[in-house]
């Protein structure tokens, strides 16, 4: 039987690569609504060694989105590929889907575009906290913690009763 995350997977990273080779074949359309989100930015980007100019960084979302996606599709690295894929679709969103900034059939076209890349943000973040079934990092550690409690009480305790009391 096919695991649902095989199916569920590829059908989510989709968007995404077709998305994101649209936006490096031809990202001109793009820079306009990116400058929006990207200018009052610009300080930050440049303290962390990203471009500002705002076609080069729908370029370098794009690049991400493909790469994310096709991981995520794979099935290779997915919890990591979907966390840089929600990363990416936060500014793409912000960008693109300005519904407050709209009337009419536009807007309601926009916050519909808007609704859905927050429904694929919560697969997304989903996919990134998905274990397959296993045990966290965060469970496994307060598994171990409390065993160690336990171990440390136990010890303690057979201290306390070698001790003399007064």
């Amino acid at each position: 039987m096919i695991g649902i995350r095989t199916l569920t997977r590829p059908l989510l990273a989709g968007v995404f690569i077709a998305g994101g080779l649209e936006a490096l074949r031809n990202p001109a359309p793009k820079a306009p609504p990116a400058e929006k989100v990207v200018s009052p930015l610009s300080e930050q980007l440049r303290k962390v060694g990203l471009p500002e100019d705002p076609a080069q960084l729908v370029k370098l979302n794009a690049a991400v989105q493909v790469g994310g996606g096709v991981l995520l599709a794979t099935g290779i690295l997915a919890r990591p590929a979907a966390l840089a894929l929600a990363g990416s679709l936060v500014p793409t969103t912000l960008a693109g889907h300005a519904f407050w900034k709209k009337n009419g059939t536009e807007r309601q076209q926009q916050q519909t575009q808007f609704l859905k890349n927050l429904a694929m943000l919560g697969g997304l973040l989903t996919t990134a906290l998905d274990t397959g079934g296993r045990p966290s990092v965060f469970w496994s550690s307060g598994r171990a913690a409390r065993r160690a409690g336990r171990a440390v009480s136990e010890r303690t305790g057979h201290i306390a009763a070698a001790l003399p009391t007064r």
